[in-house]
C-alpha cells in the first residue's frame, strides 16, 4: 500500500475495516489479503479506475444489494470483487456483513473448490523446443503441473506466430534456470 498513490487513503479505510472485523493480515500475491482461520477470505487492491475488495469465496455470498461481479466471467469461479470509485461509496456496516456471512461459510465449511484436473496442452512450438533438446526437455518436466502450464498457456495464448516464437525464445533460459514462468510475483 505504501507504493500506492491514487488510493491510499481509500485502501488505508479497507484495511481498518477488515482489521477491525477480526481478520487477520497477511500479503498473498503482493496485496494484502485477510484471512480467517488460515482460509483466505477478501483482498484489497487498487487499479486505474477503482480500487476495491475481492472476496475468495465471493461466489457465495448472497450479495443481497448486488455489490459483487466477476472480473474475469468464465475464469474465475468462487473470487467476486467489489469495486469502488471513491471513499464515499464505503459502507462499513455492509461491508462487514459481507465479512461476517464469508466467515460464517468458512465455519460452515462450504467452499467452492479449484478444478485441478485441466490437463496439459504443449503448443507445437514448445513441443519441438523440447524435443531439440534432452537438456530443456528434462529441466521442463522437472516443474510442477501448473507451472509447465503457465508455459504451455503463454505460448498459447499468442496469436501471432511471431509472438508465439518470441515468447519461446524468452521462456526457454527460464526453464534452463529451474524458473517459473510467474515466481517473480510469489
Amino acid at each position: 500500500m505504501e507504493k500506492q498513490t491514487d488510493y491510499r487513503e481509500e485502501l488505508e479505510k479497507l484495511r481498518g475495516i477488515l482489521l477491525d472485523a477480526g481478520l487477520e493480515e497477511t500479503i498473498k500475491w503482493g496485496a494484502p489479503t485477510y484471512t480467517y482461520q488460515g482460509k483466505n477470505v477478501v483482498g484489497i487492491g487498487a487499479f486505474k479506475s477503482y480500487f476495491g475488495l475481492w472476496f475468495f469465496q465471493g461466489a457465495l455470498l448472497e450479495d443481497k444489494k448486488k455489490k459483487l461481479v466477476n472480473a474475469q466471467e468464465g475464469v474465475t469461479k468462487a473470487m467476486r470483487q467489489w469495486r469502488f470509485e471513491s471513499a464515499k461509496e464505503i459502507d462499513e456496516k455492509l461491508i462487514k456483513e459481507y465479512i461476517k456471512e464469508s466467515v460464517h461459510n468458512i465455519d460452515q465449511g462450504r467452499e467452492i473448490k479449484a478444478v485441478r484436473k485441466k490437463p496439459l496442452s504443449l503448443p507445437p512450438e514448445l513441443q519441438q523446443a523440447l524435443k531439440k533438446s534432452k537438456k530443456l526437455e528434462n529441466s521442463f518436466n522437472g516443474f510442477s503441473l501448473s507451472k509447465r502450464r503457465d508455459f504451455a498457456e503463454y505460448i498459447s495464448s499468442a496469436k501471432r506466430d511471431e509472438t508465439k516464437h518470441k515468447r519461446l525464445e524468452k521462456i526457454i533460459p527460464m526453464i534452463l534456470e529451474g524458473v517459473g514462468l510467474n515466481d517473480k510475483y510469489k
